[in-house]
């Protein structure tokens, strides 16, 4: 039995209703395989990696002894003027697990800093190519592009900005979810039209000014809203019709969890620039990446500059850590070698069929998925739109089942570990809590 942990207001806790923890704490204490263990010694199945982090499954220990070795060899070493074997070594085993044409990876800390990266990445390269008035950025309503101050004006979750006020200007294209597609199995079809108000908002500020527009190939965060076929395609046309750069925020869909290695896998589309994190290293260790190509790195080299002169004045402290970066190398060689895309592919239908078959109980009202990713939408209480998936997480949680929670969804990401057994166990839990609800 695992002492119980005691609680108290010295850790200020991120994205927590915290009087409702404080009268009942969920403490982890320990993980293994597809289950975290609690401070009372209870197991209880991880629905959502983490958080949308451990696909691989917790504790590999293929990872753990790349991080010690890493730490008995060179525990810190800065990426400003310096350079260490790995940092090399991860760059260019990360582009070439991508698809083309990305070419090039900038690390960073986390899908928060991969996010602002990307937009003062694409700002600059159109400095770089002569066009300084291509300033403006658009993101998505129910699009999360982390907590940082640009990634929180691009993302459309309305109570993650509600309280911080405007931060910085940004327009927003409609969500990709359309009251047609409800408890549609996968990707719905068509969608050219929501794509399409991108050209309003040409017109409104002229492509002159807009530098990039940034979405996830399904965004997660918001809810797991799946893109109509037609959509992605059509929002990369306009893109590349008004030389506007398109950044694909991967730092969820990234490594299997549509389905192939990445989203732009998946649908069929390749953007400009893609952020990844959380599943880089398997949740181990904080890291993340954007990748760009040939193009968008040769915008900022020049041969004859002087030697001294630095030509992106951009960076992090952790940029590269060695630690992380032998996480993530680590992180990579289950990836292939465990062939997570072939396991994702195959635990898919199953993830699909156990969520679906809970679409005729009470307070459901739309199922979606895609490869490893779903939800549940619930209908709201007395105008509450978060109280019914708050009272299943907190019930699933007494029971076996770790659910993530959010606005008017409950969210899956299983591990590509999982059983069938554990999915199907998964189900039945949910229906039974679902059963409780008023």
């Amino acid at each position: 039995m695992v002492e119980k942990t005691p609680i108290n207001d010295h850790f200020w806790m991120p994205f927590t209703a915290r009087n409702g923890f404080r009268k009942d704490p969920r403490i982890v204490a320990a993980a293994e395989g597809s289950e975290y263990i609690t401070d009372d010694g209870r197991r209880v199945f991880d629905s959502i990696s983490g958080l949308w982090c451990c696909g691989f499954g917790h504790n590999r220990a293929e990872i753990a002894e790349a991080v010690t070795r890493q730490l008995q060899t060179l525990d810190y070493s800065p990426s400003f003027q310096l350079g260490h074997p790995l940092a090399f070594e991860l760059a260019e085993r990360l582009t070439r697990i991508a698809p083309e044409p990305f070419e090039h990876a900038f690390f960073t800390n986390s899908g928060s800093e991969s996010a602002d990266t990307s937009l003062k990445i694409a700002r600059a390269y159109w400095r770089m190519r002569g066009q300084p008035n291509k300033t403006r950025f658009i993101g998505r309503i129910k699009g999360y592009h982390g907590v940082n101050f640009a990634g929180t004006s691009l993302g459309g979750i309305g109570p993650n900005r509600k309280l911080f006020g405007q931060l910085a200007e940004a327009d927003h294209l409609p969500q990709t979810w359309r009251a047609e597609d409800v408890f549609t199995k996968g990707q719905p079809q068509g969608g050219e039209e929501l794509a399409n108000h991108l050209e309003q908002l040409v017109g409104l500020h002229d492509a002159s000014n807009i530098a990039a527009v940034i979405v996830e190939p399904v965004a997660g965060s918001g809810g797991v809203l799946v893109p109509p076929s037609a959509y992605l395609r059509r929002l990369r046309e306009i893109c590349t019709q008004h030389d506007i750069l398109l950044i694909f925020d991967e730092v969820i869909t990234g490594f299997a969890r549509t389905g192939c290695g990445f989203g732009a896998q998946t649908f069929g589309v390749m953007p400009d620039i893609m952020n990844l994190a959380k599943t880089l290293t398997n949740g181990v260790i904080p890291m993340g990446a954007v990748l760009t190509g040939k193009d968008i790195f040769d915008a900022f080299v020049d041969d004859d500059q002087a030697d001294h002169l630095i030509a992106m004045p951009h960076g992090y402290t952790y940029s590269a850590h060695p630690v992380a970066c032998a996480a993530a190398l680590a992180a990579l060689d289950v990836f292939e070698e465990d062939d997570m895309v072939g396991r994702a592919t195959r635990l898919a239908p199953v993830l699909q069929e156990s969520l679906h078959s809970l679409r005729d109980l009470p307070h459901v009202v739309d199922v979606r998925n895609i490869g490893m990713m779903g939800a549940l939408q619930l209908a709201p209480r007395d105008g509450d739109l978060s109280v019914r998936p708050y009272e299943v997480g907190v019930w699933c949680w007494h029971h076996g089942l770790y659910v993530r929670w959010g606005g008017d969804t409950l969210q899956f990401a299983p591990p590509f570990t999982a059983t069938e057994d554990q999915l199907e166990q998964m189900s039945q839990t949910l229906r039974e809590a679902l059963l409780t609800l008023r």
